[in-house]
């Protein structure tokens, strides 16, 4: 009788110690999402003027395929090349090249 006392004494305090360990012991975490750049579609007219100047310097023979720009004032520029190929640019308001991989 003695050990099924000490076994039941024992087991209730396993278990308030695990609840009370457990419920003391939580950690909390913070998610992190980081976004991509996000470029809206927009239209040639809004592009700045050291931007069109760059463009007609750097590619004099292509045309604009699509321009997009995200919240910190970087456009992304599709050019169609006159062989006929796409290339995707990036540039700021100010008409300085971006490199992004």
């Amino acid at each position: 009788m003695k050990n099924y006392a000490l076994l039941v004494f024992l087991t209730f305090g396993i278990m308030f110690n695990a609840a009370a360990k457990t419920s003391s012991d939580i950690i909390e975490t913070a998610i992190v999402v980081k976004t991509a750049d996000e470029y809206i579609k927009i239209k040639s007219s809004e592009l700045t003027p050291p931007v069109i100047e760059e463009i007609l310097k750097q590619y004099p023979t292509s045309k604009l395929g699509g321009a997009f720009k995200n919240d910190k004032g970087e456009f992304k520029l599709i050019m169609v090349l006159k062989s006929g190929t796409r290339k995707t640019v990036y540039i700021d308001q100010h008409g300085n090249w971006i490199n992004k991989r």
